[in-house]
């Protein structure tokens, strides 16, 4: 750099040693390499003293386009030769610390002096950036954006690929939950590079290591070049693509997270780095803004993440309650609420189905917890001219996770209209806004559902239809309860109920070793477990499964590891409220009463372990040498065989798994699972979830397709499956 300055313009500095020529090329170290240095104060004598210690601001001349080096010069004087440092400039005193790590930590207390102007604090060295050509706009406080801009961002702005730029990226008081949020105001955010253009990616570690793999299950799913008027407007098929892509990625960062033995805390937000990956691959459904219904979202519809409802177009602020339009009236612009998040945050009531009674936003500051009055303006604003103007709001309620302390499940719950508005003293003694919000009528059942559920399981009233409260006569840990409100029909054909697979010869396995983690098996460790998986643990700590592997390989009976291991998910038994009921037109099927993540274990399915061959009038087989249309990409055209082939008979005796019914677009598929000891392995069969299942939706998977015809092999059946996809028939 300093070779472009020209050699008239390189200044000689003079030092108690002599003069420098700063034209000679000098050897460059990294900042975190250098050690600082004392100087000796003049008319001092010995060696150099410690800090504090005085110091000048650096001089010029600079290279065109680069700015005061700040915290040296003030962003509104003039520079300073260091030569002057008693012109009326106070001189600050630095604590510093001589071995320097790579994130120096600079504290700094200017002394003043009467003709000084004050110094701003120093800042990291980390938080540089080289100055744009233009001052940028003033910082305000903002949270992340619906394009997923990392919090505290100087970009105040948002602007959508639709045009709509989002202002309302401000706090709305309440915390996210669990793997929804973390309190990032107490953590220190890594910066993030966001590049934009056809093949941007946001920049993190793990997603630079999957840009390959995010490609190929955005060309897998469809979602490379969606059209613009289906993107603008989005049915129930691109939704639920999207999420589900959301989720598989999510996953997928989770687990390479792991697997680097990445500590807990900011950079394990996988639910931020995805949704911004694919935001910025433009993955994303209904980018049209609208008020009213939204294309492709179902009232029940539930959600786990915030960034889900940002990229279903359902709710675009990652963290503010309160979404809503600009619209110019009489040349004024004002703003009118599109939708709500109602997640119990402030003192909400909303334990009538019907009636909503919203809190307003604002109020509270997040650093100092100060509380104040709330303010007519944005979110509040906007719901204030949605009651005058009389128009839909979307209303998406948040109840808690019962699988986690503080987590979430954001369900949407329909449009509502603004009845009335006022102000009332919070317990904070400060004004808080206050809508009351009432239902449209005519719309499905969303969170009544979740309240009959409830009263369900506190006995409050009684499920109708239930023949058997607990077909498992306490084989489960949890009843499963056979209910027919439909016909007269008392109950399924005689069967012997079984918890698991029972084999009459187990399989014989390659030599393997046991583990022998006393505490449970860990990421990132030399367990022979991780390593048969691919040196990954193939679950969450929250027993979520992170990819679909051909097998996984469980902790076996030898190991040494806990019964609550996170490898051994499927051991320990149902975990999910079901209910085998009564269908319109396919017999018996199964349910649940709780919603089921993306990813989450069903159950297994139970049986005898049959030789190859099948009888022609047993509706109850398991192939796993059928095939089967793959949940993620693979590497390869060809069939991912399983270790060994099983079929499994559940015609005399199973568990609830025999009652899950075919479906061209099913919402639960199967995995093989070897548990093994050094002498022998025993293959398992387990249920997961596909993509997110609401309460009372009718659980299904795919029994594929035989892979040779012959006369005695299953013949095809009618599908009445009643998907959009459906083929019209099944083996």
């Amino acid at each position: 750099m300093e070779g472009n300055l020209g050699s008239d313009s390189v200044p000689v500095v003079s030092t108690p040693s002599g003069p420098i020529d700063k034209s000679r090329v000098m050897s460059v170290k990294p900042l975190r390499c250098l050690v600082p240095v004392f100087p000796q104060h003049a008319g001092s004598s010995g060696a150099p003293q410690a800090p504090p210690f005085a110091f000048g601001a650096p001089t010029g001349p600079f290279p065109p386009g680069t700015a005061q080096f700040f915290p040296f010069v003030g962003s509104s004087e003039p520079q300073r030769p260091a030569s002057l440092p008693d012109q009326g400039r106070p001189t600050p005193t630095v604590t510093a610390t001589p071995t320097v790590t790579a994130t120096p930590t600079v504290t700094a207390t200017p002394t003043p002096t009467p003709t000084a102007s004050a110094i701003p604090s120093p800042v990291p060295l980390n938080s540089f950036r080289t100055p744009p050509s233009a001052p940028p706009p003033a910082p305000a406080p903002v949270t992340t954006s619906g394009r997923g801009r990392p919090r505290g961002s100087t970009k105040t702005r948002e602007v959508y690929d639709d045009g709509y730029a989002q202002t309302d990226s401000y706090e709305n008081g309440f915390t996210i939950d669990t793997d929804d949020s973390s309190d990032v105001g107490k953590r220190k955010r890594k910066a993030r590079k966001i590049v934009k253009g056809p093949q941007a990616v946001a920049v993190s570690n793990s997603e630079v290591d999957i840009d390959h793999l995010v490609n190929d299950i955005l060309r897998s799913f469809n979602l490379v070049d969606i059209n613009t008027s289906l993107q603008a407007d989005s049915d129930h098929d691109l939704v639920q693509r999207v999420v589900m892509v959301y989720n598989l990625l999510r996953r997928k960062i989770m687990q390479l997270d792991d697997a680097k033995g990445v500590i807990p805390g900011i950079s394990r937000r996988a639910d931020l780095r995805s949704g911004t990956i694919l935001m910025n691959k433009g993955a994303r459904a209904n980018t049209r803004r609208r008020v009213g219904a939204v294309p492709g979202v179902n009232i029940g519809d539930v959600f786990f993440f915030r960034m889900e409802l940002c990229l279903a177009g359902l709710h675009a602020p990652i963290m503010a309650g309160i979404d809503y339009l600009s619209f110019k009236v009489s040349g004024d612009e004002e703003p009118i609420a599109v939708s709500i998040v109602s997640s119990g945050g402030y003192e909400d009531d909303g334990d009538d189905g019907e009636v909503l009674i919203y809190s307003g936003q604002g109020g509270v500051q997040r650093n100092d917890k100060l509380v104040m009055d709330q303010k007519l303006e944005r979110g509040n604003l906007a719901l204030e001219k949605s009651l005058h103007k009389g128009n839909e709001v979307r209303v998406v309620r948040g109840i808690k996770d019962g699988t986690s302390l503080t987590g979430k499940i954001y369900v949407y719950d329909g449009v509502y209209k603004l009845h009335e508005s006022w102000i009332e003293k919070g317990k904070s003694g400060c004004n808080v806004f206050k809508y009351k919000l009432i239902r449209v009528p005519g719309q499905p059942e969303g969170f009544m559902l979740w309240k009959s559920i409830q009263q369900w399981r506190d006995g409050v009233t009684k499920r109708v239809g239930v023949i058997l409260p607990d077909l498992t006569s306490g084989a489960e840990n949890t009843p499963i309860c056979l209910v027919n409100d439909v016909d007269s029909e008392k109950g399924p054909a005689y069967f012997t109920y079984a918890s698991s697979l029972k084999y009459s010869k187990p399989f014989r396995p390659a030599k393997s070793s046991s583990c022998k983690c006393s505490n449970g098996c860990q990421p990132a460790t030399n367990c022979p477990c991780v390593e048969r998986n691919g040196g990954y643990l193939p679950y969450s700590s929250g027993g979520v499964l992170l990819s679909h592997n051909s097998v996984i390989h469980e902790c076996g009976p030898s190991c040494l590891c806990p019964s609550t291991c996170r490898n051994r998910i499927s051991q320990t038994g149902l975990k999910l409220r079901l209910e085998v009921f009564r269908t319109k037109n396919k017999g018996w099927g199964l349910r649940s009463w709780d919603p089921i993540r993306a990813g989450a274990f069903i159950c297994e399915y139970a049986g005898e372990v049959i030789e190859s061959g099948s009888d022609s009038d047993d509706d109850y087989i398991l192939d796993t040498t059928r095939s089967f249309d793959p949940l993620e990409p693979v590497p390869t055209d060809e069939y991912v065989k399983p270790p060994f082939s099983l079929i499994v008979s559940a015609k005399n005796k199973g568990n609830v798994g025999r009652f899950m019914n075919h479906s061209c677009s099913p919402n639960v598929y199967w995995q093989p699972i070897l548990r093994q000891t050094e002498e022998e392995a025993h293959l398992h069969i387990g249920f997961y979830a596909i993509k997110h299942i609401p309460p009372l939706h009718e659980l299904t998977f795919n029994y594929g397709t035989p892979r040779s015809e012959k006369k005695s092999g299953p013949q095809k059946k009618k599908c009445l499956c009643g998907s959009t996809k459906c083929k019209g028939y099944f083996y």
